[in-house]
């Protein structure tokens, strides 16, 4: 999901809380006192708003996706949370998405270790994402359950709590983004008995890091990389696992070599000697299963600093110039994919790292535009293979145009370890150039691929890029 920005709704509202949160904070560091008790209150909406409660929806969401409804709700009287999805294309809203969050200040619901509601649809349908923790003000400690279920008739959902201990002062008590399901149709779902709750059965909890795979990582001296798959598995008192996603504050991450290789509470690994670091986590006491070992391999060789005049370049991956917007630098495309992405960034350039390589794609054609690369001539891309190079490696660079169409040509160009210059070899940063003037139209580029289907050998190897642009010579 995009990150997403609060609405001009609650403006002036915000207006007024920053008033009252800044003269609150001055207010403190004159008289010394302690910070105030937030109210123990668990529930978020039966049969209507709690105290504080506000809606906020997503900026690009359906603005009228909610409503309180009279006529549809658990049990025998009340109210419920309806959510109207929108169809595929509906002008108001590409989606249905919203926070509510106490604007109180917050709640103690450090006694409480499960939110649980009633859900139905109007349609069997899932819902993309839905939890708490989302508040706009860092999201400290979001939790998310992915492809919730829902059916036509009412049923209990429970989403646990990965520590209730830091739920000292909790704002974002619920959200939720759902999209139009495959056909492209909408729905409309409905919420009800909304609340934290205390579960004595709630057992057998299983936190993970990296989704509870041991990874190895190649890095050098100044790199940062960022711990993932971050999972708590519970299993519910009807007997069920459920498996959210949890953010990193809930973790305590723990690096056995911290002359190689910190982490912070963030689970941001920052490299800063060289040899091999763990690093693994536990969550409330309980040991994560999967780690991160870094492999640093001391001082990393810095590319070239691309010199072009940014009036004759389109960047599409590069500190040195703006890019454009792409839908991502990895699709993995299972299952014929293995190629996994373990970016980095040393010194304040980013860089893609491609692990156990064999084919990647970068798009730039779904949910952003395609490039109108007419005026251009050449694709550059810089590449590094720290390891040893096999003899009869290659790897290719590929960039497509007109994506789908009838009219699709593309351009590519490789670089060999046994013959031609550039010559493919490790430990060194080596530039291709691909040259786009004979493709017959540049105005609607899509993809580049990068590949070694001319050098099986390469395959399994890591390969780091940067510099992806295109220019006009």
């Amino acid at each position: 999901m995009n990150k997403l920005v609060i609405t001009n709704i609650k403006r002036t509202l915000f207006a007024c809380l920053l008033l009252v949160f800044i003269a609150t904070a001055c207010e403190r560091s004159v008289d010394g006192l302690s910070e105030p008790e937030f109210p123990a209150n668990p529930e978020v909406f039966i049969d209507g708003f709690s105290a504080g409660l506000e809606y906020y929806p997503y900026e690009e969401s359906r603005q009228d996706a909610f409503s309180v409804d009279g006529n549809t709700f658990f049990g025998t009287t009340g109210a419920s949370m309806r959510f109207d999805v929108p169809n595929f294309g509906d002008p108001g809203g590409a989606f249905a998405g919203a926070i509510f969050r106490d604007d109180n200040g917050g709640r103690n619901l450090t006694g409480f270790n499960a939110l649980t509601f009633y859900a139905k649809a109007s349609s069997a349908a899932t819902v993309g994402e839905i939890g708490f923790g989302q508040d706009f003000e860092g999201n400290t400690f979001e939790v998310s359950l992915t492809g919730l279920r829902l059916t036509t008739n009412w049923r209990q959902y429970t989403i646990p709590v990965p520590d209730p201990s830091v739920l000292t002062q909790h704002r974002g008590l619920f959200w939720y983004s759902a999209g139009p399901n495959e056909a492209g149709d909408g729905f409309s779902m409905w919420v009800d008995e909304l609340q934290y709750e205390s579960l004595d059965d709630l057992a057998q909890p299983r936190p993970a890091i990296q989704a509870g795979n041991d990874v190895e990582a190649i890095a050098f001296i100044g790199s940062t990389l960022q711990i993932s798959g971050m999972q708590y598995t519970a299993n519910l008192p009807d007997g069920q696992d459920v498996t959210i996603n949890a953010a990193p504050a809930y973790y305590e991450f723990i690096s056995d070599n911290p002359s190689v290789a910190t982490v912070d509470q963030m689970g941001q690994v920052t490299v800063v000697g060289e040899g091999t670091a763990e690093i693994t986590a536990s969550l409330a006491g309980v040991p994560a299963s999967g780690s991160l070992t870094v492999e640093s391999q001391g001082e990393f060789i810095m590319p070239p600093t691309p010199d072009r005049d940014p009036s004759d370049v389109i960047s599409i991956f590069s500190n040195a110039y703006e890019n454009v917007p792409v839908d991502f630098y990895n699709g993995f495309y299972a299952p014929f994919q293995t190629t996994t992405s373990n970016d980095f960034t040393i010194d304040g350039q980013d860089f893609l790292g491609y692990e156990n390589f064999n084919f990647v794609g970068i798009e730039f054609n779904q949910n952003v535009p395609t490039i109108d690369g007419s005026e251009m001539t050449h694709l550059s891309v810089d590449i590094f293979l720290p390891n040893e190079v096999p003899p009869g490696s290659a790897f290719r660079a590929v960039i497509v145009n007109d994506l789908g169409g009838d009219n699709q040509n593309s351009a590519s160009a490789s670089v060999f370890a046994n013959s031609g210059m550039p010559r493919l070899t490790s430990g060194e940063w080596i530039t291709l150039n691909v040259d786009m003037r004979g493709m017959s139209d540049r105005s609607n580029l899509g993809q580049i691929v990068f590949d070694s289907d001319q050098g099986p050998a390469l395959q399994g190897a890591t390969i780091y890029v940067t510099n992806i642009y295109l220019y006009r010579e």
